[in-house]
């Protein structure tokens, strides 16, 4: 069975990722009628009868963890722990804490990686862009 790689485009869009680093745009593959023609009940079946789609057992339930929502982000943008950590200004050892489980963001924190969820390139132009200077016209 092959592997397809894919990633989330900043648009929501998927594109899978070729041997050699480029992407292509991902087809939707879904015969999303016949899905609408079925029942419940023989959706179920179907799933059920997937192989490769089997449920997990309790014991593999109660082994798994949860990601945390920074793992997630970083992964979906591609990024090292410490690339993320430098493009987006955040300790990578806080970074390491946090997809660790060893600490929780807080909500200052939750909301920076909402925005970087949101739309990567505009908060790292933010970033980029610097401060603005505070001017007495500003404080009107």
């Amino acid at each position: 069975m092959a592997t397809i790689r894919t990633r989330r485009l900043s648009d929501g869009s998927y594109a899978e990722i070729l041997p050699d680093g480029s992407t292509t745009p991902s087809g939707d593959r879904m015969d999303w009628a016949r899905l609408d023609a079925m029942t419940d009940d023989e959706v179920m079946a179907a799933a059920l009868a997937d192989p490769d789609a089997q449920p997990l057992t309790d014991e593999q339930l109660a082994r798994m963890k949860p990601v945390s929502r920074a793992k997630v982000i970083r992964r979906a943008l591609g990024l090292t722990q410490e690339a993320f950590a430098a493009r987006y200004h955040i300790p990578v050892g806080t970074l390491r804490d946090w997809e660790q489980g060893r600490a929780e963001p807080d909500q200052p924190a939750r909301a920076y990686l909402r925005a970087i969820a949101g739309d990567p390139q505009a908060v790292q132009r933010a970033l980029e862009a610097g401060p603005r200077p505070f001017s007495a016209e500003r404080r009107r």
